[in-house]
């Protein structure tokens, strides 16, 4: 049994034997077989883009960015250009670790750099881009020069030339022009689609943000074929980056100019100057204002930003384009309310006296007696408020909010930085009932002293100078409400897209330009005569304001010239100054009318 047992044995033994070769064999051809179907997966059906991958690992793009276009005044006068700086930096293949310290230290005593500032930049720089790091900005020309001579022995090191986007007249038209500024990581999650770089800077606020594709222009840079340790082998090609486009803005820089001296001595205001022809802006300046060249600063410090962001008198914000209580300035508009609703004609007189009672409150006469029986164009020279209680009142408010939706208020201009545009509000029962923008629907009724404050431009009327602007180039242009604009571009802003005309009686038309040339001839506005007789005949109407947040009155003074075939509407504001508009507001447009009619005189060119 025993030897039946072994022999059993050794019969297995041989079989396993027998089987092995083929057990391998099968293991063998199972492995080649994974591999070729790994091959295949690699080099067929995947081969594309491992060949990318390849030649992403072997190429390398050393970019260089665009020139921007500058921004240009209608005359060709640059109000934005592109500053040549100059910035050191150091190539990453060149410096390596055990190397760094050395230049550093010679880098530091050379050109008088904080070495620890260096390092910070060293060790950032070189997570973002391998090719490049810079590590500071904005070098002075000595530096430049002393690097210069010990160029041959800082190996790795060199002085780059950049360009920062530059304000030649620095606080000059800064809420029009903008500024840029880096973009944000967030953004370039979504911009790298559009050809932008992690280091590329974009328009902020103003013409800068609103002609960005106009402006910024195309990337370049170099092809470079790199060795497995990322060493430049040679170069495969370079393209030249692409600049950006000027940009001719229809902004007249002497009454830009003009404009921002008018607004001096003033805590707040605006000044708008428009062409009723055709809507482009020549000057638009607000106060408080900010230099655009502190977003061109290589560094700023949190306080820095603080003071100008967090600053209670909010530099930032254009008061050109935010909305106020326009006070007596509105009264056209109620006066074309009563002429075109038809039951205050233009040929209708009122009687004004000391005060008239709406609801609960008497609300009281300019001048705290009446004027007697007068017409629209005695009203508006004596700026009469019983009178224009008495329209606005008899017509209510949807005939009032009719006349200013058809004069472009409670709605954006169309001007190209609307996106920083207040709408500004026109009351009326609709509003009211729906909550007034602030409470709840039902609960905020239309009551009679809303209709009589309406009336005068007060307490539930807000407009913006632009707004304003626009309004009167109706009066002044025959009667279109034309587009606000800062660039031409070939477009003709004169066709009905952008140019259209107001459904108006000619006698309204012609009743509100005569009252508005009394309010200059022997009204409100009179001493505009006497300050400047030279002046070509200028139509107007001032204003008062009481400032329904709870300040100080607003002074406003609105006026186009010449009369008869008007190129200039001029609107000054200067906001909670008291004292009345033709005491604050009128000399400011008088500075920009004498800068207008001087130009006007000297110049070929039309204004």
């Amino acid at each position: 049994m025993k030897e039946i047992a072994q022999q059993d044995v050794s019969k297995k033994r041989k079989h396993g034997l027998v089987k092995q070769p083929v057990v391998l064999f099968s293991l063998l051809m199972l492995a080649f077989a994974a591999i070729t179907a790994r091959l295949f997966w690699l080099q067929v059906l995947q081969g594309s883009f491992y060949r990318k991958l390849s030649d992403e690992n072997r190429i390398r793009l050393v970019s260089r960015p665009p020139i921007r276009g500058r921004l240009l005044d209608r005359r060709g006068k640059i109000l934005a250009d592109n500053k040549v700086t100059y910035a050191l930096s150091v190539q990453p293949r060149l410096v390596s670790n055990a190397t760094w310290p050395s230049l550093r230290d010679r880098l530091s005593t050379l050109l008088t750099i904080s070495k620890d500032s260096m390092d910070e930049h060293f060790r950032e720089g070189g997570l973002r881009d391998p090719f490049r790091i810079t590590l500071a900005r904005d070098l002075k020309p000595e530096q430049v020069l002393r690097f210069t001579e010990r160029d041959g022995s800082l190996k790795g090191a060199q002085v780059d030339v950049e360009l920062l986007r530059f304000y030649p007249y620095g606080t000059l038209a800064s809420h029009v022009l903008g500024y840029t500024q880096s973009i944000t990581s967030k953004e370039f999650n979504f911009l790298r689609e559009k050809g932008y770089e992690i280091s590329d800077r974009i328009g902020r606020t103003g013409v800068e943000a609103a002609y960005e594709k106009i402006l910024r222009g195309k990337w370049g840079g170099e092809m470079l074929e790199v060795d497995a340790t990322g060493n430049v082998q040679r170069s495969l090609g370079f393209k030249s980056p692409e600049s950006g486009k000027d940009l001719s803005l229809t902004i007249d820089l002497e009454l830009q100019l003009a404009a921002e001296k008018a607004l001096e001595g003033k805590s707040a205001g605006a000044v708008v100057v428009l062409d009723p022809r055709t809507g482009a802006i020549r000057a638009m300046a607000s106060r408080p204002t900010f230099d655009p060249n502190f977003f061109s600063k290589t560094f700023t410090t949190q306080k820095e930003y603080d003071a100008l962001f967090l600053s209670t008198e909010m530099p930032l914000f254009s008061r050109a384009i935010n909305s106020y209580d326009p006070g007596s300035t509105w009264k056209p508009v109620t006066a074309m309310a009563g002429m075109e609703s038809g039951k205050f004609p233009s040929d209708v007189r009122l009687k004004t006296v000391r005060c008239i009672k709406y609801g609960s409150h008497c609300f009281p006469e300019y001048n705290r007696k009446g004027f007697g029986w007068i017409g629209y164009e005695d009203a508006l020279r004596f700026s009469s408020n019983t009178f224009f209680y008495q329209i606005g009142v008899g017509v209510g408010s949807e005939a009032l909010y009719s006349a200013a939706k058809a004069l472009g208020f409670d709605a954006l201009t169309g001007i190209e930085i609307g996106y920083e545009e207040s709408k500004g509000i026109v009351g009326n029962k609709e509003w009211a009932d729906q909550g007034r923008g602030w409470g709840k629907a039902g609960q905020t009724p239309w009551i009679p002293e809303d209709i009589a404050s309406a009336s005068i431009g007060q307490a539930v009327v807000q407009v913006t100078p632009l707004q304003l602007a626009r309004a009167y180039a109706v009066f002044a242009n025959g009667g279109y409400l034309v587009t606000p604009h800062l660039a031409d571009l070939d477009v003709d802003w004169t066709a009905p897209k952008y140019r259209k005309k107001v459904k108006m009686q000619s006698s309204t038309l012609e009743t509100l330009r005569r009252g508005l040339r009394k309010v200059v001839e022997s009204g409100t506005a009179s001493t505009l005569n006497i300050r400047s007789p030279n002046l070509p005949p200028v139509a107007g109407k001032t204003g008062t304001a009481e400032d329904s947040t709870g300040g100080s009155d607003h002074a406003w003074f609105v006026c186009f010239a010449p009369y008869e075939a008007s190129e200039i509407v001029v609107v000054a504001f200067a906001q909670n100054t008291p004292g009345g508009g033709s005491v604050h507001a009128l000399p400011m447009a008088l500075k920009v009318l004498e800068a207008w009619n001087k130009n006007r005189l000297n110049n070929s060119l039309p204004l």
